[in-house]
């Protein structure tokens, strides 16, 4: 059964995509611990993200780099925070994170809530610093 992110990569469940190539894609998350929260997935339907191939992971993190640069650029935070968990959708990703404090990786936080407008204000302008 397909995950819900390879239901986002076929385009059957919208979603506010940052950034996007023939291996990996990155979106906003529709429930973020901040705003910005973007998610990078591989498009190849992996769940633990050990089992990606090395030479795979390594573009795939330089992929990340590059969405975390334009996050960096578009929301005011002090770093974009970056983590792996893995147990929430069964599917190999990275969750990127704009914070001011190690706090704002909390995945206890409660979550905000953002309008659609919001959310593609956020996508316009991290698309726009996307090198």
């Amino acid at each position: 059964m397909a995950t819900i992110f390879t239901k986002i990569i076929n385009d059957e469940i919208p979603a506010y995509k940052i950034a996007e190539t023939e291996k990996f894609l990155a979106f906003l998350d529709i429930a973020p611990l901040k705003e910005g929260h973007t998610l990078v997935i591989i498009k190849e339907e992996i769940d633990y993200i050990f089992d990606i191939q090395d030479e795979v992971l390594a573009e795939m993190m330089v992929f990340a780099k590059k969405v975390g640069i334009a996050l960096e650029k578009s929301i005011p935070c002090k770093r974009i925070g970056i983590v792996v968990v893995g147990l929430e959708v069964p599917h190999a990703h990275i969750h990127l994170v704009p914070i001011d404090s190690v706090h704002d990786l909390n995945f206890l936080n409660s979550r905000k809530i953002l309008s659609p407008e919001r959310y593609k204000e956020l996508s316009t302008s991290i698309i726009n610093y996307i090198a």
